[in-house]
């Protein structure tokens, strides 16, 4: 199964559980997307890569302070977990499933 598709995921941060949706657009080894949510807003995903079912990707943070994230994710069937690296704050769990 492919990783394209719109995900409902949950990152645990330090600031609490942040709802928002992931949008996965793959092309070849490489994808585009977004994550948005109520706290952070909208990212653009930035250096995303695809390798069998396993993505990572970037996002530059604007909100609540500017950071570089780092994103990385296995996708199973609909379901998807991972983590998003933040600077300082260490690696915080995602997880999430296919919406729709």
């Amino acid at each position: 199964m492919s990783v394209a598709g719109t995900y409902d995921v949950v990152i645990k941060t330090p600031m609490g559980d942040q709802k928002g949706k992931l949008t996965v657009n793959p092309s070849g080894d490489a994808f585009t997307g977004s994550v948005t949510s109520d706290m952070m807003g909208s990212m653009e995903i930035a250096d995303g890569k695809v390798a069998g079912n396993t993505i990572t990707w970037t996002m530059d943070m604007k909100v609540p302070m500017p950071m570089t994230l780092e994103g990385d994710a296995t996708v199973d069937g609909d379901a998807i977990s991972g983590s998003v690296k933040a600077g300082m704050f260490g690696a915080m769990a995602l997880s999430g499933t296919r919406a729709g």
